[in-house]
């Protein structure tokens, strides 16, 4: 058998691959990361099916099954890329959780207690910024679509991940982002910018909400940008109870992702045992 190794070219061209396949830059990044591990873990050695499960055997031993899962994602793209098809290998396996981890998801009473710290720190960018994810569901990345022009429409044209859906704006917020834009005398374009006027990106917006754990006592493991949009998914259903048109909203084709959105609390599902009356 020809001796295969991982090359810079190989992985420039799966590179180029993913571009031309419209991958987003976060799943472009992730995928070079883990399959630079495993070149790591490889040390120079001829990929085989062998040396894969050798590799997979470890991921089980270090990472969490998800996480692992991932990771065996990237590298079996990358094999098939390669052309390299017998190296692939099948994902663990994973029951599907009943409910979340009071530790990971953040709750409606600890969301509206760092709008209010952000608002006693008179940043009232960060306080709208929150509002305006968990409010509208929208991914972290999708902020530059919230412009003037979409906010007195009452309605943004967002565009992701090759997909182009309308998120609506609700009366009150549309009223507060307005009287926000004026004040700071945003006229036309994205509101959610810096002092500079570039748009506010994934690490200042993380960095910004990490600030206001120490101030509140929320858990900061809860505090990132994506547990806001799991926050309204977990609101919306409760509400709703319709996770086709959740997906709709949330620009996901697939239904069953969004399961891993909607699932109750611990908290709530012991209160859902409780409320069975099972036990005399």
């Amino acid at each position: 058998m020809k001796r295969r190794t991982i090359t810079s070219k190989l992985l420039a061209d799966f590179e180029a691959s993913m571009y031309s396949n419209e991958k987003s830059s976060n799943t472009m990044q992730k995928y070079m990361r883990d399959i630079a591990v495993f070149s790591a873990f490889t040390g120079g050695k001829s990929v085989d099916k062998a040396l894969v499960l050798d590799y997979k055997a470890v991921l089980e031993k270090e990472y969490a099954l998800t996480s692992a899962n991932s990771m065996l994602a990237a590298i079996n793209s990358f094999f098939k890329f390669a052309g390299w098809d017998d190296c692939c290998v099948k994902q663990f396996k994973v029951q599907r959780k009943v409910f979340c981890s009071e530790k990971s998801e953040l709750s409606k009473q600890e969301y509206f207690t760092l709008i209010y710290a952000a608002e006693q720190n008179k940043n009232e960018r960060l306080s709208l910024l929150i509002q305006t994810i968990c409010g509208t569901g929208i991914r972290v990345s999708e902020l530059q679509f919230i412009t003037v022009e979409a906010v007195q429409k009452g309605e943004a044209i967002v565009s992701c991940k090759g997909k182009t859906r309308t998120v609506f704006l609700v009366p009150k917020l549309c009223k507060k982002l307005l009287r926000y834009a004026k004040e700071n005398q945003i006229t036309t374009g994205i509101i959610f910018i810096t002092k500079s006027g570039k748009a506010m990106n994934r690490s200042n917006i993380w960095r910004e909400m990490k600030s206001l754990c120490e101030q509140t006592g929320v858990n900061p493991k809860k505090v990132f940008p994506h547990n806001l949009r799991h926050l309204f998914a977990r609101t919306f259903y409760c509400v709703e109870k319709d996770i086709a048109k959740l997906a709709d909203i949330l620009g996901h084709v697939s239904i069953s992702t969004k399961r891993i959105y909607i699932i109750s609390s611990g908290a709530e599902h012991r209160e859902k045992l409780q409320n069975m009356h099972l036990i005399l």
